[in-house]
């Protein structure tokens, strides 16, 4: 009797086990190759498995081959910019400036199409930005059309530190200061690759640097970025993607991720990317500390 007692409970507890593992709740999460992506993707799979979910991570992959790995299944959700899906993923040539649109049109466009599902996005818009030292922004102002009074102002006076391709895109710089009503000769311009904007404002050999409004250097520098008061720039606000599929069996991940979402800034992005970019801390690290500063995971 005692034997059979015995042999009862082992297989109960066989039965156990395998049933949960059988109902564990599998996640795979992606990112793309750049600081941002893999300190949010990584806040993605510890907050995840924090939440009981077997997690896979598959980070560091390019933007398109990210985008083919959420629409195939090889990922199951991953951080994403309203941007970038407008205009590469659903080859839009226009661009929506005002950030609600924008996200709605996304969010009901990805959905028919492809069966993608957007979350509520983060405040956080990596968009393009232009940057002052603080000093010069104290005495300019703190928004563009400031910076464009000042500038004509001042005839000549100021150089502007501008990436190639910025530079050349018909919607770029030139765009941008016609828009304004900023009046910069060309002689007012130098081309340098992105990441050398810093360095040259640093050193005072540009008083404006081109940006992107995330960036890990701005605090490193001390920059303010200026406000484009007229709305300019596309809005790349960063939300997360799922498949529609994964959504429909783990509804949970609504609550689970929004809140993060709205923690989610252009002056912390800023801050946890200097802590990878700056500081040489790993991405995993910087998330985790994040997480568990936020009350997110203990």
């Amino acid at each position: 009797m005692k034997r059979f007692a015995k042999v009862a409970l082992v297989m109960a507890l066989v039965c156990a086990l395998t049933g949960s593992a059988w109902a564990a709740k599998k996640i795979t999460v992606g990112a793309k190759n750049f600081t941002e992506q893999y300190v949010v993707g990584s806040m993605l799979a510890l907050l995840l498995e924090d939440k009981g979910f077997d997690v896979t991570e598959r980070m560091g992959t390019g933007s398109s081959v990210t985008r083919s790995a959420l629409e195939t299944g090889q990922i199951d959700l991953y951080p994403e910019y309203t941007g970038t899906a407008w205009q590469v993923y659903l080859k839009h040539d226009t661009n929506i400036y005002d950030p609600q649109e924008l996200f709605e049109k996304v969010l009901e466009e990805d959905l028919e199409k492809n069966k993608i599902v957007w979350l509520e996005p983060a405040p956080l818009n990596n968009t393009y930005a232009m940057a002052l030292r603080r000093e010069d922004a104290e005495k300019m102002g703190n928004t563009l059309s400031a910076l464009a009074e000042w500038n004509n102002a001042h005839p000549e006076e100021l150089v502007f530190g501008v990436a190639q391709e910025f530079y050349e895109r018909p919607d770029g710089f030139f765009k941008m200061a016609e828009i304004y009503g900023m009046e910069v000769p060309k002689g007012q311009v130098k081309l340098m690759d992105l990441g050398l904007t810093f360095e040259a404002i640093g050193k005072k050999q540009v008083d404006v640097a081109m940006c992107f409004a995330t960036d890990g250097k701005i605090p490193k520098f001390d920059l303010v970025v200026l406000e484009d008061d007229k709305q300019f720039f596309p809005v790349y606000n960063l939300s997360f993607c799922v498949r529609q599929e994964v959504m429909e069996e783990y509804p949970e991940l609504r609550g689970i991720l929004e809140p993060l979402a709205e923690d989610l800034t252009d002056t912390v992005m800023q801050q946890l990317n200097y802590q990878v970019d700056v500081e040489g801390k790993p991405e995993d690290m910087v998330a985790r500390e994040f997480l568990k500063d936020r009350g997110y995971i203990d």
